[in-house]
């Protein structure tokens, strides 16, 4: 089992920045893929970035490439999002997942989930 807790959301003006941090306890943090979805309201959740256990690998959608940037802490079984140039598209809740089943971009792909956090940029 692996406990995840976002933190680091809030109210951002358009061209701002904002960390995102994902907390982890339970076991085998360091061997899980870990990535970051969001969520805006009447969509489905959408994935963001995602990072390999050892964090020599990541991957990113599109619109988020050039802007965010997906790191980890093994030492500190934490993976964090940090996000530039933010705009108001980029409003959502951002969930951090964990996942054993290999690397990818599905949902499908992580078992575990945090409660998310809100993130909101204004024009």
């Amino acid at each position: 089992q692996v406990q995840l807790v976002e933190s680091g959301g809030g109210l951002v003006q358009a061209g701002g920045s904002l960390r995102l941090s994902c907390a982890a306890s339970g076991r085998s943090f360091s061997s899980h893929t870990m990535a970051w979805f969001r969520q805006a309201p009447g969509t489905e959740r959408a994935f963001v970035a995602l990072i390999n256990w050892s964090g020599d690998w990541t991957y990113y959608v599109d619109s988020a490439k050039g802007r965010f940037t997906i790191s980890r802490d093994n030492t500190k079984d934490a993976v964090y999002l940090e996000m530039n140039n933010l705009k108001p598209e980029d409003t959502a809740v951002y969930y951090c997942a964990a996942g054993l089943r290999g690397i990818g971009a599905s949902p499908t792909s992580y078992t575990y989930w945090g409660q998310g956090t809100q993130v909101t940029v204004s024009s």
